[in-house]
């Protein structure tokens, strides 16, 4: 499976930006799917999961309110809606898939990786 994330840019703090991340491959839809953001200087961290079928989701606590992740099978990509954005969101984000159908926060557990996405936020 390859993954190529999209729809980053610059916004403004309280703005919205919605990520792409289109999957090549058959097995995308037994696959959970996640985003990780990686900030400058920082480790990479966990955003939000989705499980195969999306009934299933995790987010990391400071953007459970504010960002929203979803899946369209039959398009083979995974969306990951961000509203109310903060200057701390500033970010490489990466889309991730894995060979399970259930979601995970914990990097090592995803198989695939896309080549990441930049949000910037300005304050």
């Amino acid at each position: 499976v390859q993954l190529q994330a999209s729809g980053g840019g610059l916004v403004q703090a309280g703005g919205s930006l919605r990520l792409s991340c289109a999957a090549s491959g058959s097995t995308f839809s037994n696959s959970g799917m996640g985003w990780f953001r990686q900030a400058p200087g920082k480790e990479r961290e966990f955003v939000a999961a989705i499980s195969w079928g999306g009934s299933v989701k995790r987010y990391e606590d400071s953007v459970e309110d504010r960002f929203t992740i979803s899946r369209d099978n039959g398009k083979n990509t995974v969306y990951l809606q961000m509203d109310s954005l903060k200057p701390e969101d500033t970010a490489v984000y990466y889309c991730a898939g894995r060979r399970r159908i259930g979601v995970s926060s914990v990097s090592g557990e995803y198989d695939y990786w896309g080549q990441g996405t930049l949000v910037t936020v300005s304050s």
